[in-house]
């Protein structure tokens, strides 16, 4: 089947065609700038090569149509007319515990999709508006959301409450969701063909790690616990966002300077993390050639992101009573060598032992452990759009 992958965020759509008969990837790329002047569509051409579509000022279903356009063109497309698209699959980020798998989309599906809107304000309005795209472009191809949410629907309610009054969780929803669920839920799963074991019989923590980032305990196939909570904004220490922190410390602050809930929230989420200690960048390229410079709020930072990642492994080796397998994926986990060194070098304890030839390596799947490590660490590359793909199949066969 051809299966066509989008993921709609409040200004951008990213899109992938994907033959699911052998996995192979057709035709790729994003349109950016929707809903302002000068938005267009990047994608990849058939020979690797990049190129540039310029949209102009457009809305989701502008930038959705250029796209299906340009699979058609007949010199930069790769399919001859809309209908040669089986189906089309939708990455929707919240899906609260209204969804624990993915689904075929009908009206009652869209209906509660909105009634998430609150839990994931800037992302399920989004990814709404690519799926009333397609539905007005392409009204007879079957549509599947699957969420970010989902995988982790299987956690216990002692990993997943939070200690605020009942009624909270009972009339609000106030509980840990978590999310990165699609690449999770790949990446537990390919490790276990990768190595040729039963997931079934493995205790294993894998390790999203980016410029979001986020940890899950998988136990026996099952997301057990997962460090993002009711938003992407717990857990890590990530790119702009701050993680983990008492809440006392943002009440602290809010008195003290007189900030409103908006202003608070643009702290947490856009001026915090790596970029707010630092002080150079989000990105983690940048902060290891300002740490190689000398600068010292760098080297704080950098040490501290690996600090909070040790620390989950940690918890979660503890909490599934050992582990077997630790993967490393996410734009960072796949590409920094530094960074999974110094992370599982203090993990010897637990019997991890890095090979640090083997551990050069950037973005290939690759088992950086020694032989003689207790403790299996691979790399593994995160394909969502892959699972998604594969789960849009299933669903509509």
């Amino acid at each position: 089947m051809k299966i066509l992958v989008l993921n709609c965020g409040s200004s951008s759509v990213k899109y992938k065609l994907i033959d699911t008969s052998n996995d192979a990837v057709m035709a790729e790329g994003g349109a950016e700038k929707i809903g302002l002047p000068g938005g267009f569509v990047k994608y990849k051409k058939a020979d690797g090569s990049k190129a540039i579509l310029e949209l102009g000022q457009t809305d989701h279903n502008g930038a959705v149509k250029a796209i299906l356009n340009l699979l058609t063109d007949p010199v930069e497309g790769c399919i001859s007319n809309y209908g040669e698209i089986d189906a089309v699959g939708h990455r929707v980020v919240h899906g609260a515990e209204k969804f624990s798998k993915s689904v075929l989309i009908n009206d009652e599906v869209k209906d509660m999709i909105k009634q998430c809107y609150d839990l994931a304000p800037l992302h399920n309005p989004a990814n709404m508006t690519g799926i009333d795209a397609i539905t007005a472009l392409m009204p007879e191809v079957p549509q599947v959301a699957v969420f970010d949410t989902a995988f982790h629907q299987t956690m216990p309610a002692k990993s997943f409450m939070y200690a605020l009054p009942y009624k909270y969780y009972e009339e609000d929803g106030v509980r840990r969701y978590g999310f990165h669920g699609t690449s999770h839920r790949y990446v537990s799963q390919r490790v276990c063909e990768f190595l040729g074991v039963d997931p079934k019989d493995q205790k294993i923590i894998t390790c999203h790690v980016g410029n979001g980032g986020s940890i899950t305990a998988v136990l026996g196939g099952k997301s057990v616990d997962t460090s993002m909570g009711l938003t992407p904004t717990e857990g890590l220490m990530m790119g702009t966002r701050v993680g983990d922190v008492d809440p006392g410390a943002l009440v602290y602050l809010m008195l003290k300077h007189n900030l409103s809930a908006t202003d608070l929230q643009k702290i947490i989420n856009k001026e915090s993390g790596m970029l707010g200690i630092s002080g150079v960048s989000s990105d983690m390229r940048e902060v290891e050639a300002a740490i190689a410079d000398g600068n010292p709020r760098a080297r704080l930072g950098q040490d501290m992101y690996q600090q909070r990642i040790l620390k989950y492994i940690g918890a979660y080796a503890a909490e599934m009573g050992g582990v077997d397998i630790i993967v490393f994926t996410g734009g960072v986990g796949e590409n920094q060598c530094s960074l999974r060194e110094e992370v599982c070098e203090p993990l010897a304890f637990m019997g991890v032992e890095i090979d640090r030839e083997a551990n050069q390596v950037r973005g290939e799947e690759k088992v950086i452990s020694t032989p003689a490590s207790k403790v299996k660490v691979v790399v593994i590359p995160t394909d969502e759009e892959l699972m998604i793909a594969r789960d849009t199949e299933a669903l509509v066969k």
